[in-house]
């Protein structure tokens, strides 16, 4: 069941706009996660779109973003601090509650890890927090750039090298990490809590997960990661970690009641069908109707992804659907022992001097016109009188008058009716 992301985005913690997909299943929503990425990595890292696919498999929805100055986000790095990467969570989990659903469960790999543990006392709704590889102190982080400890607090700043890239590092991201006691949070979760690590992770060790497991309350598990690295580089260990959220999350955020459906982000309106970029592929496009949710792509040859009906084949399975539905409407009503009704519909570009159901005047012009086929398939016990009389009604179906009629198409600017 491949992700499906829909790109968004909201304000951060200093004001800048903050990058983020919310990867949605093919179902209905049961529930939404938030996900906190690594120190200095992105949203878009294997092991969080793994976990991603795996909990949309479960029904569950997970927003992850890129924090301040990193990834896709705005703002810069160099001023940020742990302080503000727990504020752009508590946004982020704000959006999730204005515009779909609060969080159930929180996610955090590294130093993440850390973030969401100081944070979940803040998410009230969240009932479960899963850490990855997390530190059970933030001033660990600083064995990535030690040797340059000395040269930040003398200078005020330094720039040190982080997985190949460069980043300003400022004195006050120093003190800022002080502050902060993850283990006294920890023993204040009052959640369900996932403790993952692998035993030979070279960046954040093992004891570290021992200190977060003991300093936890019941109910809590842990899960190691055997030889995985602190990234999760190899995709079978992170396939592995994702389906073991999973499975652990699901008896504490799943309830008896699904999530709230779907709805447009703010300012997009609630009646209609609402058509929108996933921003994966090229033509990918998400579809929601009232509480349904829909994909709409191109087929590979056309440039896309296959993963949808072309809108094409949405306006033939229109047309279908209300064949249908007529039929059997007025089957219903004459009581005719109507057992099943299928339809099939194709659909062709073709000139209109080739068409020879249509009438002479049609015919006779150069255009190219959209031609519809149904095949009708009726299956009981009656008459071909009846026979004929329900495919006549065929004709009558809604759809087809609105294919067959002239319609009105207005098309106006989001941007006009807000600005009046």
């Amino acid at each position: 069941m491949a992700v499906r992301p829909i790109k968004l985005g909201f304000e951060g913690a200093m004001g800048a706009s903050l990058a983020a997909r919310l990867d949605l299943p093919a179902g209905p929503v049961l529930a939404y996660a938030l996900f906190a990425h690594c120190f200095t990595c992105t949203k878009d890292l294997t092991a969080t779109r793994k976990i991603a696919q795996a909990l949309n498999e479960q029904g569950v929805a997970v927003l992850r973003f890129d924090f301040t100055g990193l990834g896709g986000s705005g703002g810069d790095f160099a001023s940020t601090n742990f302080t503000s990467n727990l504020e752009d969570l508590r946004r982020a989990a704000q959006y999730l509650r204005d515009e779909f659903e609060a969080p159930k469960l929180l996610i955090g790999h590294s130093l993440g890890g850390a973030a969401v543990l100081a944070v979940a006392a803040d998410i009230p709704e969240a009932t479960a927090v899963a850490t990855i590889a997390a530190p059970a102190d933030v001033e660990h982080v600083t064995e990535n750039f030690a040797s340059k400890l000395a040269e930040i607090n003398e200078a005020g700043h330094a720039e040190v090298s982080l997985s190949g890239r460069p980043f300003v590092i400022k004195k006050q991201f120093l003190d800022d990490l002080a502050a902060h006691n993850i283990e006294q949070s920890v023993s204040q979760l009052h959640k369900a809590l996932l403790v993952m690590h692998a035993p030979m992770d070279q960046t954040v060790g093992i004891e570290n997960a021992t200190r977060i497991f003991t300093a936890a309350k019941h109910p809590k598990s842990y899960v190691s990661l055997d030889k995985a690295d602190h990234l999760l580089r190899d995709p079978e260990d992170a396939a592995y970690a994702a389906r073991v959220i999973a499975a652990w999350a699901r008896p504490y955020i799943v309830g008896a009641q699904p999530a709230k459906p779907l709805v447009p982000a703010a300012g997009e309106a609630n009646e209609g069908v609402f058509a929108r970029e996933t921003g994966l592929g090229k033509f990918q496009t998400m579809l929601v109707a009232g509480k349904h949710r829909m994909m709409a792509d191109e087929p590979e040859s056309a440039g896309g992804l296959d993963s949808g009906p072309s809108p094409y084949e949405y306006l033939a399975s229109a047309l279908g659907a209300c064949t249908s539905m007529t039929i059997r409407m007025y089957a219903d009503r004459k009581q005719i022992p109507l057992d099943g009704i299928s339809v099939k519909v194709t659909h062709q570009k073709i000139h209109a001097s080739d068409c020879s159901d249509c009438s002479e005047g049609v015919r006779q012009s150069n255009a190219k016109i959209d031609r519809f086929e149904r095949e009708i398939t009726l299956h009981g016990d009656f008459g071909d009188d009846i026979r004929t009389r329900l495919i006549e009604i065929a004709n009558k179906c809604p759809v087809h008058r609105t294919l067959e009629g002239s319609s009105m198409i207005v098309t106006r600017d989001s941007r006009d009716s807000r600005d009046r």
